[in-house]
């Protein structure tokens, strides 16, 4: 903020996705309530930062859906989805039956990819207009080393320890519970990606049909980010349950609350298919995980996901500031 001597609108989008809402201005501001100017720096900084998800979304008539997007709908789309699949199922049969456990025979390898790759691809794309529209509107210096200093960042979670003792919670005491819980549910996730991703070259490159031996490849990476991002996510939606109202958008909360809870369904719904995948209750696990993760894909570029993808953008665009001697182009002196 003390780099500029003005500010537009893109230079508040900026700003306030680069802000980890650590809440420690809260407190250290002397202005804040219950002060007369009652200066409340998080939750502005939160409400422009929706704003700024909407205001990028893709294509513009989804954003509004930012407003909306909320644990009811979440769940919502995970039955709807859950009901669907299982009258398709009904109708047209399943050949799964205990001991010959083939998640394939339950809905096939093709119907599969093209249903969830097709999701997964609109997802993709919406997100990545929408981070080309942030990218634009921002004037970027070019730096060389600042990007690659950004990625250590980004990988680290390093400014999630709100400048060194952690992010303010419930009082003014800080505590690092957040980053932690970020860090589980990040990596988690990425585990879970390289599952994915390994069991795409099993099938195609070697022919080896899921499901896996447990202790292959997919399945320990699976696994084990299934278990991080349980831990991660369910840490984090008790953080956001007992966190000071004043330090964030109020009206954010169901959009807080619904991707946690739905990043946590994927995981627990895909640990318990694990688990059940040699008993009877495979079919309607698989339906009820697949349902989750179809809901996921979809709301993926309307949802709280989006904030990594800003948020690492609005990091690089800091780094290169930081090392550029006159990255806004002012006047010396």
């Amino acid at each position: 903020m003390e780099r500029r001597l003005d500010f537009k609108s893109t230079d508040m989008d900026y700003l306030a996705n680069l802000c980890h809402n650590c809440g420690a201005c809260y407190h250290a501001c002397q202005y804040a309530p219950p002060h007369e100017f009652a200066l409340n720096v998080p939750q502005a900084m939160a409400k422009i930062r929706k704003e700024s998800y909407a205001h990028y979304a893709w294509p513009s008539s989804l954003g509004r859906l930012y407003q909306r997007q909320g644990f009811a709908l979440s769940l919502a789309l995970v039955f709807a989805f859950a009901v669907m699949m299982f009258v398709a199922n009904a109708l047209i049969g399943s050949t799964a039956v205990q001991g010959q456990q083939s998640f394939y025979a339950v809905m096939p390898h093709e119907t599969m990819v093209l249903l969830f790759g097709s999701v997964f691809l609109f997802a993709i794309l919406a997100m990545a207009i929408g981070a080309i529209r942030f990218w634009r509107e921002q004037a970027v210096p070019t730096q060389a080393g600042a990007d690659k200093e950004s990625l250590a960042a980004i990988a680290s979670l390093r400014y999630l320890d709100g400048g060194g003792d952690g992010c303010v919670e419930q009082s003014d005491a800080p505590s690092l519970a957040r980053r932690h819980l970020h860090h589980a549910t990040f990596y988690g996730f990425m585990l879970c990606f390289a599952s994915t991703s390994v069991a795409t070259l099993y099938h195609y490159g070697f022919g080896w049909k899921a499901p896996y031996d447990f202790l292959s490849l997919p399945v320990i990476l699976g696994t084990l980010g299934g278990v991080l991002m349980c831990v991660g996510t369910a840490g984090l939606l008790m953080l956001r349950i007992r966190r000071d109202p004043r330090l964030g958008d109020p009206e954010q909360f169901p959009m807080d609350i619904g991707f946690i809870s739905l990043l946590f369904l994927v995981a627990f719904t895909g640990l318990m298919l694990l688990v059940l995948r040699d008993t009877s209750a495979m079919r309607a696990s698989l339906i009820v995980h697949l349902a989750t993760v179809m809901a996921f894909f979809l709301l993926m570029p309307y949802s709280k996901f989006v904030h990594g993808l800003y948020r690492g953008l609005a990091i690089l665009k800091h780094q290169r500031e930081q090392k550029s001697p006159n990255p806004l182009g002012l006047a010396e002196g």
